[in-house]
């Protein structure tokens, strides 16, 4: 999607608004506004401590603003509980990979998909007949989200016995199996190979493309950031410093400061 056809007055699916956030006497943000529409991939980059998982974290209901507003569909967000994010189409990975170990591939990514199910636990219990309808559909999506990642092989393992690549695409096939409308994706390249990189890029891509889903990456590589994000929103020490199309920020002498320092420094 390029960003003529963005412009054409169409209407942000997320609008962040003017969002600090203050931990004590520490600003984590200062005043960040950005908006991201449909079927964008949006890069957040920044250095260490420039407020990317502190917004991230507010995006999935983890921190809570100290003002400003964060809008999904015209809607604010803010009302709602961590637990309660997923109902709205918002699903993320997190930059430590956060799975259930003791419990297999297939268990792992059944759990995203469920957070879209209306069960209760005395459905459940008596097996009533919605509720195995239920469970044959959410079968069927997990095996076709695992076979979308390359992830059959290893349905019935273990997590914690998989290599930390493998652990990342899981969490990502749980993010998906909850069809988001967006898709938080923070530091998805950590701990990667180049190859891997390489690989994941064009996976985000697909993702994107074929699933319909809009992307917010956060990321430490340039080379992916700039090589599959639309636009781009610079962060450093809690403030906005650039945005625009990769190309745009890369020239950016704000940008290119922040992460090279000055020559009179």
């Amino acid at each position: 999607m390029t960003q003529a056809q963005l412009a054409q007055g169409t209407s942000p699916l997320l609008a962040v608004r003017d969002v600090s956030v203050v931990f004590g006497g520490i600003v984590a943000l200062n005043g960040v506004s950005f908006d991201m529409h449909k079927g964008q991939i949006l890069g957040l980059i920044g250095p260490n401590g420039a407020g990317k998982t502190t917004l991230f974290n507010c995006l999935s209901r983890l921190y809570q603003p100290s003002s400003g507003d964060i809008l999904m569909d015209g809607v604010s967000i803010l009302s709602r509980p961590p637990h309660r994010i997923a109902e709205i189409g918002i699903g993320r990975t997190f930059q430590n990979v956060a799975l259930f170990p003791n419990l297999s591939v297939m268990d792992n990514v059944r759990v995203g998909a469920h957070s879209k199910t209306s069960s209760d636990i005395i459905s459940d219990s008596l097996r009533l007949a919605w509720v195995r309808r239920s469970e044959t559909g959410i079968n069927k999506k997990v095996h076709e989200i695992l076979a979308y990642l390359g992830l059959e092989d290893v349905a019935h393992t273990v997590v914690s016995g998989l290599p930390f690549g493998t652990q990342k695409r899981v969490e990502l096939a749980r993010a998906l199996a909850a069809d988001p409308k967006i898709l938080l994706l923070d530091e998805p390249a950590g701990g990667l190979n180049h190859e891997e990189v390489y690989v994941l890029g064009a996976l985000i891509r697909r993702i994107r493309d074929e699933r319909h889903m809009t992307v917010l990456l956060v990321e430490h590589h340039m080379g992916l950031v700039m090589s599959i994000a639309d636009h781009v929103v610079a962060l450093n020490f809690g403030k906005k410093l650039a945005e625009g199309t990769p190309a745009q920020v890369q020239a950016d002498p704000d940008v290119i400061k922040a992460y090279l320092g000055s020559k009179d420094q």
